[in-house]
Formats: C-alpha cells, structure tokens, sequence
C-alpha cells in the first residue's frame, strides 16, 4: 500500500490511525510451516544474517502473512543509508555490515492467518490482530506503534523529526489492504531554503525532471561559494552525457 502526502495529522474521531513514518525496505515475510521468509524484490533476505531471520520466523504464527519494514539503528537515529549498503552481491560485504549494524523488523499489518486472507478485512480488525500476535514478537521483530490520539501523534511527529524518521502515516480504520494503490496519507516534514539549481535530469518516461542537483550559497572571505547539497531525488533516469 502507497500514501498521499496530505498537510495535517488526522483528528482521532476522523477514521484514521496514525504511525511513525519510516525510510526503509519493505518486507513481507511469510512462515508455511518451517519454510523461510519470502520478501518483496526491494529487500532482500540478505538484508537480515540468517539468526535474525530465524527469530522473526519465530515470532510469526506457522502460516502468516506479515506487512512491515526492515530497519537499522545507527546510534540513536534510522539510517536508511547503511541499510542501502547492505544491498550488495558480495556475501562477506553483507555480514560484516549485518554484524556491525544489526537490521530489525517493524510490523505494521498482517495480509494473512493460516487459510484466511484478510486482505479484504477492514485494518482496524487486521490491526487487532497483529497486536495479538505481537505478544510473542521477539528482537529483531517489533510492533509499529499506532495511535488514535492526535495530540500524541502531534507529539511523535515534533519528537521524532530528525532521527531518520519520516513524519506520520494515517491509515483508514474501515479500509481493506489495496497494494500499489494510494489509499493512506503521509504528513511530511517540510523546510524551506534557497538553493542553486546545478543541474536537472528528466524523468524516466521523459515528462517532467526526475532529479535536481543542487547546492546552497555561504559567504568565505566575502566571496560566495556553492557548497553541493546533492540530489533531492534519486535519479530517475541514466546519467546524461557531459
């Protein structure tokens, strides 16, 4: 499921649950008996050495179907950067970085119980559920926090701004799981600075600009300077010619 940037953060009586954004990969692990987890193509189980897979098997009823994201901790921060690191061919490279920043797994919806898809079930059910079956959730599994308190999430939102978290994420309690479909909203956080535009590329299907390489202005010895900012986008297309 995708989300829709929207302004403010949902009021409790409003239909909506909030939850702490993240910048992670998605993973969908799923348990038929003692078989391993299955990710979706963006993480892959190498992003987790095979006793943290293991554990998270663990903690998953024998025939589930659990939505949730993979996450480093880097001191008291996310880092989404040393978790791209880990997407890499070289196996040795990947242990050595699971071993000095171990990854973890946050749970934020179940698709699946045994023969039950509950896909069509609204979230609050699915949501009740997941917080039953968090109760035998063990490192490096956990349970996404959830709130219908605005001024809690209000809180979450201003505490957590700056420690690689990425604002809030307001769910429909009535609404079924729609993959690929943008049926939650997201509240960013949002600052404003001026920059100079250095360079652009376009888009991948050719309408529009895909990414912005830019940097901001600072004074030296009364001359100004351009110190890089990099790209506000990941590229979206292959790098141009020069």
């Amino acid at each position: 499921m995708l989300a829709r940037a929207v302004d403010g953060i949902p009021d409790g009586d409003s239909g909506l649950r909030a939850e702490v954004g993240r910048l992670p990969l998605h993973r969908l692990p799923r348990r038929r008996g003692g078989g391993a987890g299955q990710p979706q193509r963006e993480a892959p189980d190498s992003l987790l050495p095979r006793a943290d897979r293991a554990a998270q098997r663990r903690s998953l009823p024998a025939r589930a179907v659990v939505d949730g994201e993979i996450i480093v901790r880097v001191g008291d921060r996310l880092g989404f950067d040393a978790l791209q690191q880990r997407i890499h061919p070289a196996e040795s490279r990947i242990n050595r970085l699971a071993a000095d920043t171990p990854a973890e797994m946050v749970a934020f919806d179940v698709l699946a119980v045994a023969d039950a898809n509950l896909m069509d079930e609204p979230f609050r059910h699915r949501r009740a559920l997941l917080e039953t079956m968090a109760a035998a959730f063990e490192a490096p599994v956990h349970l996404a926090p959830s709130t219908l308190d605005r001024e809690l999430a209000q809180r979450w939102y201003e505490r957590f701004e700056g420690a690689g978290l990425d604002g809030l994420i307001a769910k429909p309690r009535d609404g079924v799981y729609l993959p690929n479909k943008r049926s939650q909203f997201k509240v960013k956080h949002t600052r404003t600075v001026d920059v100079a535009v250095a360079g652009y590329r376009m888009h991948v299907d050719g309408n529009g600009v895909g990414s912005l390489v830019v940097g901001t202005a600072r004074r030296r010895r009364r001359a100004a300077s351009l110190r890089g900012g990099g790209q506000l986008h990941r590229p979206a297309a292959p790098r141009a010619p020069r």
